[in-house]
C-alpha cells in the first residue's frame, strides 16, 4: 500500500517523481518477465509519462497514446497497480490503452500513428465546447513514418489548434553535436517572449516595404534552421527540444512551458528502448515484444524445444529466400516487421530487393503494384491486422489493374494476447468480395511451401495465401502435400452423411475434432482455394447431408458464407453449419483460452456435432 500511495504524481517534486521511475521499472520488469509483453519500449517511456503525469491533471487533459505498448507506466498510474499483473491474460487488463478498462485510457490504440489524428479532434471538439485544456499526444517516432500522422499535421498546422505533442524518439540520432544551443533555441522560440514578440513583428510587417518584410522573414527562416525541428516549424507547429527523455527536471520544464503555449507545440524527447534494464536497453527488436524471461540473465524462462517443428513463418522466410537466391524477380517489402514477418534475413541477404518501408502499409502495396507492373514477383509480406490499412491500395492499386502482387498474410487468426486490435479475422470477410482476386491458404509446413511456389508463379493477377502465428492444429505429414492447383479443392478423407470443409489452419482444426469423432464416418475436405472455389464442389458437395465449415475467420462474408453462396447458384440447400468466429471483437488473451470460451476448441466443436446430428 506504501507503494501504491507513492504514485500520487501531480505536482511533486522531481525527487519524488524519480522515486516513482524506479518503482514502476521494477513493477513492469516484474510483470513482463513473469508473463511477457512490450518491453523496451515502455521502460524507455517512463520518465516521460511520469512527467505527464505530474504536469497534467489526468481528469482534464486527454493524454492520448499511439502504438499504446509504450503506456505500461501511464496504466500502473491510473489504478491499475496491482492488477498489472493479469497483463494480457484472459480477463486481464490489456497490453494496449482501452477505455473500456479505463476511463483515463482515451483511445483504443493497437495500431501506430493515430493519435495525432486523434488530438487534432479533440482540439476541434474543445474549441466548439469553449473548453480551454490542452489535449496531449503521445508520439512514436516511428510512428511518423505512416501518411496518417502527416495528415493530422498538415491541418494542425493550419488550423493551429492547442495541442501538446510528446515525440518519444528512441531510435534516431538527431543533431547531437548542437543539442544544448537547439534546446535552448527551441524553447525560447516556443515560449511566450518570443510568441508575442513575434505576433507583433508579423503584425508591423503588414505596414511594412515589400523588402523589409522579406528580410525579417529570411531572419526568423535562418533562426529557425539551426535546429532540427525545420520540418515542423515550417508546417506551422511550434517545436522544442530535442530533450533527454529521461530527465525528469528537464521533461517537466518543457512539459510546463508547452502547457503554457497558446497553438500547437511539439516536444522532441530523446529516450533509449529498455531504459533501466541494462540487457535490454538499446534498438534490439527482440526485447519489443517478449515472452517470459529470467530477469537476472535475460534468457528465455521456457527451452526452446528442438524437435518443435518450424513456425510458418520460419518457414515462409526460409522459403522465400530460396527462391529469391535462383530467380532475381522476387523482390519484397515489410511494412515496419523484418523480424516478425520473417522478411529480417532477405533484407540482410538482398537488400536492393527487399524493402522495410517503415509503418506505411499503403505505400508498400503501391509501390509493390508498380514493380509487378514492371515484371517483378513482388511478395508483401504483412501481419493479417496491418493489412486492413492497405485495403483501398489493394483495391485501387493492385486489383483494378490485374498486377500479380503476392500477398503473404501472417498471423491469420485469433493472435492471443494481443488482443482485438491484432486479430488477424478480417482478411477473408474483405479480400473476398475484390474481383482479380485469388485466395488460397495452406493447411501446414509442408502446403506453404507449396502456397508460396503457387504464389510465385501466379502471374493473372493478385493473390493472397494466410497462415497462423506459432504453429499449426494439423500434425506434420498426416496428409500428403501435393502442388496447388489453381481453383482445385483436395478430398482428404472419404466419409459418409457428413462432410467436414477446411480451410488453412480450420483443416486442422476439423481433424482434431474428426480424430474424437472417429467412430462417425466423417469425410474431409481441404477448400485449398476460397476464391475462385473449385467447380468440382459441385459434384462433391451434394454427396453430403451435413456440412461444418472450419476456418480461422469470421462467419461474416466468411468461408461458410461462399459455400452457401455457391451451393444456392447450383440450386442445392443441404444443411451448412459454420464454426468460424461470431460477430464480436475476440479479446486478448492465451489462444487456447480464447477458443475454449468461444467453444471452438475441437471437444468443444465434437459436443456441437454431436448435439447437431442428435446423437
Amino acid at each position: 500500500m506504501e507503494a501504491l500511495r507513492e504514485l500520487e504524481v501531480y505536482g511533486q517534486t522531481s525527487a519524488h517523481l524519480q522515486k516513482v521511475c524506479a518503482l514502476l521499472r521494477e513493477r513492469i520488469l516484474e510483470v513482463v518477465s513473469a508473463k511477457g509483453g512490450h518491453l523496451s519500449s515502455s521502460l524507455g517511456a517512463i520518465e516521460l509519462i511520469v512527467g505527464l503525469h505530474s504536469v497534467f491533471d489526468k481528469n482534464k487533459h486527454p493524454l492520448i497514446f499511439d502504438t499504446s505498448h509504450q503506456a505500461y507506466a501511464h496504466k500502473l498510474l491510473t489504478g491499475r497497480f496491482e492488477t498489472f499483473c493479469t497483463l494480457r491474460q484472459l480477463g486481464g487488463l490489456s497490453g494496449f490503452c482501452c477505455p473500456s478498462e479505463s476511463v483515463y485510457d482515451y483511445f483504443v490504440a493497437g495500431h501506430s500513428s493515430t493519435a495525432l489524428s486523434v488530438g487534432v479532434g479533440v482540439a476541434k471538439a474543445y474549441a466548439l465546447k469553449g473548453i480551454g485544456d490542452v489535449p496531449v499526444a503521445v508520439v512514436g517516432d516511428g510512428s511518423l513514418s505512416a501518411g496518417l500522422a502527416y495528415e493530422a499535421l498538415n491541418e494542425l498546422g493550419d488550423r493551429k489548434y492547442p495541442l501538446v505533442i510528446l515525440l518519444n524518439d528512441n531510435e534516431m540520432s538527431i543533431a547531437k553535436p548542437i543539442g544544448a544551443i537547439s534546446n535552448a533555441l527551441s524553447q525560447l522560440m516556443a515560449g511566450p517572449l518570443y510568441q508575442s514578440l513575434r505576433d507583433k513583428i508579423k503584425a508591423i510587417l503588414k505596414s511594412m516595404p515589400e523588402g523589409v518584410s522579406y528580410l525579417a522573414n529570411r531572419f526568423e527562416e535562418s533562426f529557425k534552421l539551426i535546429t532540427p525541428g525545420i520540418l515542423f516549424e515550417e508546417l506551422g507547429i511550434s517545436y522544442m527540444g530535442p530533450i533527454d527523455g529521461h530527465d525528469i527536471e528537464a521533461i517537466i520544464q518543457a512539459l510546463k512551458l508547452a502547457k503554457e503555449t497558446k497553438g500547437p507545440l511539439l516536444i522532441h524527447a530523446q529516450t533509449t528502448k529498455g531504459k533501466g534494464y541494462k540487457i535490454a536497453e538499446g534498438p534490439y527488436e527482440k526485447w519489443h515484444g517478449v515472452g517470459p524471461f529470467d530477469l537476472a540473465t535475460g534468457l528465455p524462462t521456457s527451452a526452446k524445444d528442438r524437435n518443435k517443428p518450424l513456425s510458418p513463418t520460419e518457414v515462409y522466410s526460409q522459403t522465400l529466400l530460396d527462391y529469391a537466391t535462383k530467380d532475381v524477380k522476387i523482390v519484397g517489402v515489410t511494412a515496419a516487421m523484418p523480424g516478425g514477418t520473417g522478411l529480417g534475413k532477405l533484407i540482410e541477404a538482398y537488400p536492393d530487393r527487399f524493402w522495410d518501408v517503415g509503418i506505411a502499409e499503403q505505400h508498400a502495396v503501391t509501390s509493390m503494384a508498380a514493380l509487378a507492373k514492371e515484371g517483378f514477383k513482388p511478395f508483401v509480406s504483412v501481419y493479417s491486422t496491418f493489412l486492413q490499412r492497405a485495403f483501398d491500395q489493394i483495391v485501387h492499386d493492385t486489383a483494378i489493374m490485374t498486377l500479380p502482387v503476392k500477398f503473404a498474410i501472417d498471423r491469420a487468426g485469433i493472435v492471443g494476447e494481443d488482443g482485438e486490435t491484432h486479430q488477424g479475422l478480417l482478411d477473408i470477410a474483405y479480400l473476398r468480395p475484390i474481383p482479380n482476386m485469388t485466395l488460397l491458404a495452406p493447411r501446414d509446413n509442408a502446403t506453404l511451401k507449396q502456397a508460396i511456389a503457387f504464389a510465385r508463379d501466379h502471374a493473372s493477377g493478385p493473390c493472397a495465401f494466410r497462415y497462423p502465428r506459432g504453429g499449426w492444429l494439423l500434425p506434420e505429414g498426416v496428409f500428403e502435400a501435393v502442388p496447388y492447383e489453381h481453383a482445385k479443392s483436395v478430398l482428404l478423407k472419404e466419409g459418409q452423411e457428413v462432410l467436414f470443409v477446411g480451410y488453412g489452419n480450420g483443416v486442422g482444426r476439423a481433424y482434431q475434432t474428426l480424430e474424437i469423432l472417429k467412430d462417425l464416418q466423417i469425410a474431409l475436405l481441404d477448400l485449398c482455394f476460397l476464391k475462385p472455389l473449385d467447380t468440382h464442389l459441385k459434384d462433391i458437395l451434394p454427396r453430403y447431408a451435413r456440412i461444418y465449415v472450419f476456418s480461422d475467420s469470421y462467419q461474416i462474408n466468411g468461408v461458410g458464407s461462399a459455400l452457401l453462396e455457391y451451393l444456392a447458384q447450383i440450386d442445392h440447400s443441404p444443411k451448412l453449419k459454420s464454426f468460424e468466429l461470431p460477430d464480436l471483437f475476440i479479446r486478448h488473451g492465451n489462444t487456447a483460452l480464447v477458443e475454449k470460451s468461444l467453444k471452438l476448441d475441437p471437444p468443444s466443436l465434437a459436443q456441437r456435432v454431436l448435439e447437431d446430428l442428435s446423437i
